[in-house]
């Protein structure tokens, strides 16, 4: 008997060992939002509503259930990557932030070394809320700064100081955080050059992990894009100077730059945002999320209510719903990876998309004789900062080449293969 229960055991053992082989192979990022802040930025476009605290039992009861019932959909996959997001997660306070991260850790096969991501603002910070955060496993926080002038933050009706948000950080490492992101804008109303080097010496200081630098956008119907005529704005060749000497200086402080607007030390990528610029697979949880996951790329609604209430009365949540041919994956694979230092390489598109690379190489050597593109010794191809900034024409140009030369379906070396065969 005691012969029949070891060799049990054994196999049991070696079960075990082969799953946790499989899981290693099969990873997964999960995006929860949490759609509620204190106050609506001006240039935000993001799914938020500003107040509406008398929802968030609610909303977080809608949520958890969203989690459990998508869980046994992702059996099989290891979750590497968490990222809580929003609006402001720090405002549901310690015990809802709490029971969220328990339900994900109790439904999802975590990864020992999971990086666990939740996004803060600086007034929403304190030491009870860091606490819990730190206890349910978060091991990433992410918080928004931009700008270290008061007048600046006013004009764009961020709800904090710059000093709130150097209390913040020391709140942040005297929790145990080690892994800290902060966000700031440049080209902000009235901003100047000397101030914008002003905001990222000051933000330097504060010596974070990661860095990440945007450019202000105006999107239709937000409250800054209604005011736009009344502002004084950076022209884009500022904006482009305060870029370009922003890489520089971070590179100087030991910050690499592996996206176009994001900045780390040695080993502190961010490993979720980097599935969206390699085309891993993602699953969304909460109003106006997406996911991309098994093939398929779907969102939900962006409305509160009727998000809630298809949780909790069955209503319909699912706002889009599509799946994504090979081509399209040829196209994402152009847009997303030219967005990072981790480019695109000719064998791996020929062989993945079965398209052919050659005008597309032809145009990224034109853009590397301007300094826009560089070739690494691999054979991978990647924009340089100049080509950052250009970004958006330059890929719409190599996807206007793609377009004329799809047609070129079987590639030289594919026929050469088939008669062989």
């Amino acid at each position: 008997m005691k012969k029949q229960i070891k060799q049990h055991q054994k196999r049991e053992r070696k079960l075990q060992k082969q799953r946790l082989k499989e899981l290693r192979g099969r990873r997964l990022g999960l995006y929860i939002h949490i759609p509620f802040c204190r106050q609506k930025c001006d240039y935000c476009d993001f799914y938020s509503l500003p107040g509406n605290g008398d929802r968030m039992e609610d909303y977080i009861k809608a949520l958890t259930l969203h989690l459990e019932e998508v869980a046994p959909r992702t059996e099989g996959f290891a979750v590497d990557t968490v990222y809580v997001g929003g609006g402001t997660p720090s405002v549901l306070g310690e015990e809802r932030l709490k029971r969220l991260l328990k339900t994900v850790d109790k439904r999802y096969q975590l990864e020992r070394h999971c990086e666990t991501t939740v996004e803060v603002n600086p007034e929403s910070v304190t030491p009870r809320l860091l606490k819990t955060l730190h206890k349910g496993g978060v091991n990433r926080i992410s918080m928004g700064i931009q700008s270290c002038h008061d007048e600046e933050l006013a004009l764009i009706n961020r709800p904090h100081t710059f000093a709130q948000a150097q209390e913040a950080v020391g709140m942040i490492r005297g929790a145990g955080f080690k892994n800290l992101n902060l966000d700031l804008i440049f080209g902000l109303p009235s901003q100047t050059m000397d101030r914008w080097q002003e905001s990222v010496e000051a933000v330097l200081a504060l010596e974070p992990e990661h860095l990440s630098l945007y450019g202000l956008t105006l999107e239709e119907g937000t409250p800054l894009w209604q005011r736009r005529d009344q502002l004084t704005l950076a022209d884009g060749d500022l904006q482009a100077d305060m870029y370009l000497w922003a890489v520089e200086r971070l590179s100087q402080a030991g910050y690499d730059q592996y996206e176009i607007s994001n900045f780390a030390r040695e080993g502190k990528r961010s490993r979720h945002n980097l599935k969206y610029w390699m085309g891993r697979e993602y699953v969304g949880f909460g109003p106006g999320a997406h996911s991309d996951f098994g093939g398929r790329r779907y969102s939900y609604v962006r409305n509160l209510e009727r998000y809630i209430d298809g949780m909790l009365s069955g209503g319909k949540i699912v706002d889009a719903s599509e799946l994504i041919p090979a081509e399209e994956r040829g196209y994402e694979y152009l847009m997303l990876r030219l967005r990072t230092v981790m480019g695109i390489d000719g064998v791996e598109y020929n062989r993945t998309f079965r398209m052919n690379f050659a005008p597309l190489e032809a145009l990224l050597r034109q853009y590397q004789d301007r300094g826009w593109a560089v070739q690494e010794e691999s054979g991978r191809w990647h924009f340089t900062p100049n080509g950052f900034l250009l970004s958006n024409q330059l890929i719409g140009e190599l996807l206007e080449a793609q377009e004329e030369n799809k047609l070129e379906t079987v590639l030289p070396w594919y026929q050469q293969e088939m008669s062989v065969k």
